[in-house]
């Protein structure tokens, strides 16, 4: 007795079933399309025909068998050739369907003026070769004049990556601007390095003035995969390469691989794993870049060689500097000292952020006397997190008060207490129609101190942002303080973090402060009753 063939009745019910799997939403459905009803019942039809004479013949080859190989045959191929079908997704795609897959990936679209053409927006997409057909099909019009493209938020696999390599193989000698920042989210490694690859090999000696590859956990192998684009530029004005992954031995490679960076006006690279052997190579690549504006080297691992490397190369060769961000780094006081002798080389310097740099007072004083004399032109100051107390407050109150263009500075988190944050106020008090934000929480502040700096704020209209909140102001300070600001309650920031009891006092220590709350600092703000509305 023979298993095979199987009988009219099997096969009918087979293809009835795959049909039915066919129409079922599944995950693979989510994201290559439902065949239609119509279609289901064509593809099973065909399946089973197929499976059935691939059985057919693998039964052939066993002529005495008793036809259950054949059977398991018949069911794995079927089964394989299901597969196939469903991650293939519909041929013929309802117009409706159609028109709303178009509408979704339009939704990316932030902006197409003919000169920019950006996808960057949400929602964040993986997409494949069709989808990035029917998003990039702009730049494939006759004529255009697209100069920048941003394709961050947007996930390229390898099939769409060459997609895009077709389309922009045209018009890469008339691009500018390019932003390929986040475009391999969720891609397996070797996939990913595929992309950068032909992204790299496509737009390779294209004239840019700006580069973005942020956000694409670069390490070693991206630079490496990056390297025919970086290699070829020669007139770079922009680069950012932030949360890249960038490694001490990633940075050196960066370093090699672009060729000329004597117009360069921008480098960030944000959130790396530079440390001192990479900071040694940014320091040469600065040293390189006279015409180097904004250099944002924040939250990358460098110690005080490495940042006394980079400060000196600043202050001999960028005397265009205008924003420096060197937050959450761990240079210590060498590195302030050093810095502080570099600033004067700075006269256009506008914005300086120095938080989380371990500066404590001597480093913070040392840079607030040599701003006192340069960068006339600072507008944002931000030294939070650097163990500053009282005794630097006269030198940081001295810098403040000649810079009459301050708009933002930034002194949480640190230690100044009632004594620094009183002459933070009276450096404050007079003038100062550019500053609009004060951020002094986490001082240990009291209900003097704190009452101080919202007397000198509260008549001030174009004041709009004062974070006192993480301080130990008492609760009825508080109260005092709300009374203050009730008719402009939105410039006065959350107080509900404070500690009205102050633990870092003890009994004897808080008797005192409370006497000196009512001797001292009061006859401090004697005279300075500022009334609601003045």
């Amino acid at each position: 007795l023979s298993l095979w063939p199987p009988t009219q009745s099997t096969r009918l019910k087979l293809i009835e079933k795959m049909a039915k799997n066919l129409v079922t939403p599944s995950i693979w459905s989510r994201k290559y399309g439902l065949l239609s009803q119509i279609e289901a019942e064509a593809e099973a039809k065909q399946i089973e025909s197929d499976s059935f004479a691939a059985a057919t013949q693998h039964f052939d080859k066993e002529p005495d068998s008793d036809g259950s190989s054949a059977v398991e045959f018949y069911a794995k191929e079927s089964s394989k050739r299901m597969i196939e079908v469903i991650k293939r997704g519909p041929l013929f795609r309802a117009e409706e369907e159609q028109q709303e897959e178009v509408a979704s990936l339009q939704k990316k679209v932030k902006q197409n003026d003919g000169i920019t053409f950006d996808i960057s927006g949400d929602p964040r997409k993986e997409i494949d070769a069709n989808e990035a057909e029917i998003l990039l099909k702009p730049l494939k019009d006759p004529g255009n004049r697209y100069r920048r493209i941003r394709f961050s938020n947007t996930s390229f696999g390898r099939d769409a990556a060459l997609v895009a390599k077709l389309i922009l193989s045209s018009i890469k000698d008339q691009l500018t601007d390019v932003d390929l920042s986040d475009i391999v989210a969720g891609r397996q490694e070797e996939e990913a390095i595929e992309v950068m690859n032909i992204f790299s090999s496509t737009l390779q000696g294209s004239n840019l003035r700006l580069l973005d590859l942020s956000d694409n956990a670069l390490g070693g192998k991206g630079v490496d995969a990056f390297g025919d684009l970086l290699r070829s530029q020669h007139s770079i004005e922009e680069l950012y390469l932030n949360n890249g992954g960038i490694s001490e031995d990633a940075a050196e490679a960066l370093f090699v691989s672009v060729p000329s960076t004597e117009k360069l006006k921008v480098l960030q690279l944000h959130n790396n794993m530079v440390g001192d052997e990479g900071a040694a190579a940014i320091a040469h690549m600065v040293s390189n870049s006279p015409s180097l504006e904004n250099l944002r080297c924040s939250s990358t691992r460098i110690a005080s060689d490495g940042g006394l490397a980079l400060v000196k190369s600043l202050g001999t060769t960028c005397p265009r500097l205008k924003k420096l961000d060197l937050r959450d780094n761990i240079f210590g006081v060498d590195v302030a000292l050093a810095l502080s002798r570099a600033l004067s080389a700075f006269s256009e310097l506008s914005e300086l952020y120095l938080g989380y740099v371990n500066l404590e007072d001597e480093g913070a004083a040392a840079v607030a006397d040599a701003l006192t004399g340069s960068a006339p032109s600072l507008r944002v100051l931000d030294l939070a997190g650097n163990e500053i107390t009282a005794k630097a407050a006269p030198a940081l109150a001295s810098c403040i008060s000649s810079k009459r263009l301050l708009s933002e500075i930034n002194l949480s988190e640190n230690e100044l207490k009632d004594e620094g944050a009183i002459s933070i106020a009276k450096a404050l008090e007079e003038g100062r129609r550019e500053l609009s934000e004060l951020d002094m929480s986490c001082n240990g502040i009291r209900r003097a101190g704190a009452r101080r700096l919202a007397q000198v704020f509260v008549g001030k209209p174009e004041f709009s942002s004062l974070n006192i909140n993480g301080n130990f102001i008492s609760d009825e300070g508080i109260d005092e303080i709300k009374e203050l600001f009730k008719n402009r309650p939105a410039v006065l920031g959350p107080l509900d973090e404070n500690d009205p009891d102050g633990e870092d006092y003890d009994d004897d220590e808080r008797n005192e402060a409370d006497s000196d709350d009512g001797r001292e600092l009061e006859a401090k703000l004697k005279g300075l009753d500022i009334k609601q509305g003045e």
